[in-house]
């Protein structure tokens, strides 16, 4: 990564300020800033075609829509580039994305229109087989910010714009069609060694080799060598037994906040796990009313991060192929009739996907709008569940790991090295030595 990667793009980003009291019109020149003069508008509305997108989508795994977010992030991000403030050579940051189209200037295009036609070919390109109405709203979104912008803009930028945006989303989905997601479901024979885990039903190994997919940035989840649970055991004396023992102990008396935080994360059904925290960037995007440049850096990083570690976590998973509370409950424990209060995921127990998933979105907001921010998250307003507060962005990864103890598929040591895990991935991406 020649020594860096994100760290000179934040400091331009986040500690700049220049102020300005207009965007001008066709002829005009930008100030100094270029992207930071428009609003987030075409982000937020892409935004929210995406969660409609992946709420509606069919015959993907959950953990999948981890790459329609980071992938869409890093075309936007690309598309945007020629108005950010630092232009660095992109083959030294990503894990080897090439044939991104050459940008002219900054001034030959209207910059809003580089990322409404980015987001729409990959979006196109990564839906391909969503329902007739979906597919509509692409063009439809497309069309109608296209219109919008030949208000602003003469007709020249915006074309320049389209073909530009799409090259590099045709760049962006051809990179990720060969990062190996097509072999995460190759055929996969389960442990029969006592103490492993066992497929729930219906009995089949949800992406098994999704670990072995390239991660978006170069050294994202180097040394992130995990504890580990204690050694099996079937004794009641033994440290896996009080394990397990604390989630059912838990089971037995929740509450009503835990249930429904328990619901709250269960994302499915619901609008995915990597759409609630598309929904999650969005309305926090919104709330800091979040310029056009920072907007889109939120959005790639969360996405980059969210996918970056979802692959580790799947590593881990299956090298360490930890027995699920649900059959150790049943089947040690002699609860035979024991359920889990939410559905147990056909993956093995150790590592927390939503542990680590949410702790490192959590700490790219973080790191982006600052600590002790709270938030009110209304992802699921549309479903009739209560909006959750939150005191900072990283009590919403917290409460998203510990939601999985109560709702009886996670120990409470796999949250707390999920946590851990999402920590350090965004530490590897953010720093300038990895």
């Amino acid at each position: 990564m020649n020594g860096y990667l994100f760290a000179p793009m934040f400091i331009a980003i986040t500690t700049i300020a220049l102020v300005f009291s207009s965007c001008k019109k066709d002829n005009h020149p930008l100030p100094p800033s270029k992207a930071s003069v428009y609003s987030a508008d075409v982000l937020d509305k892409w935004m929210t075609l995406q969660i409609r997108l992946m709420k509606n989508a069919t015959g993907i795994a959950n953990q999948a829509f981890s790459r329609h977010h980071a992938y869409a992030g890093v075309a936007a991000y690309e598309a945007l580039r020629p108005g950010l403030l630092v232009n660095d050579n992109l083959d030294n940051k990503w894990n080897g994305l090439t044939g991104l189209p050459q940008s002219a200037h900054w001034n030959n295009y209207y910059l809003p229109a580089n990322v409404n036609a980015a987001l729409a070919a990959i979006n196109r390109s990564f839906f391909n087989n969503a329902k007739a109405d979906d597919i509509a709203a692409i063009d439809s979104l497309e069309n109608a910010l296209k219109q919008e912008f030949l208000t602003k803009a003469d007709a020249a930028k915006i074309s320049n714009s389209e073909t530009y945006g799409k090259a590099v989303a045709t760049a962006v989905f051809n990179w990720a069609e060969t990062d190996g997601y097509k072999n995460a479901n190759a055929p996969y024979t389960p442990s029969t060694e006592p103490g492993k885990w066992k497929p729930t039903p219906p009995a089949v190994a949800s992406t098994p080799y999704w670990g072995n997919n390239r991660t978006i940035i170069i050294g994202s989840i180097n040394n992130t060598t995990v504890p580990g649970l204690p050694a099996y055991s079937t004794d009641p004396a033994s440290p896996f037994y009080k394990m397990v023992k604390q989630v059912y102990d838990a089971s037995q008396t929740l509450t009503d906040d835990q249930k429904a935080m328990a619901l709250f994360w269960r994302d499915v059904p619901g609008v995915t796990t990597p759409g609630h925290w598309v929904s999650i960037v969005q309305q926090v995007i919104k709330s800091k009313n979040a310029k056009l440049d920072k907007a889109v850096l939120a959005y790639a990083l969360t996405g980059i991060a969210i996918n970056d570690v979802f692959i580790r976590s799947f590593q881990i998973k299956y090298q360490v192929l930890t027995v699920r509370p649900n059959t150790y409950i049943r089947e040690v424990m002699g609860h035979s009739s024991w359920n889990s209060f939410i559905g147990t995921p056909p993956h093995p127990e150790y590592i927390s996907n939503h542990a680590s998933i949410s702790v490192a979105g959590a700490a790219v907001l973080e790191e982006l709008f600052g600590k002790n921010q709270s938030f009110t998250d209304h992802t699921y307003d549309f479903m009739g569940m209560a909006p959750r507060n939150y005191s900072s962005y990283m009590a919403i990864g917290l409460e998203a790991g510990i939601s999985r103890l109560y709702a009886g598929i996670h120990y409470q040591p796999s949250i707390d090295d999920g946590t851990a895990l999402g920590k350090k991935v965004v530490a590897n991406i953010l720093s300038k030595n990895n």
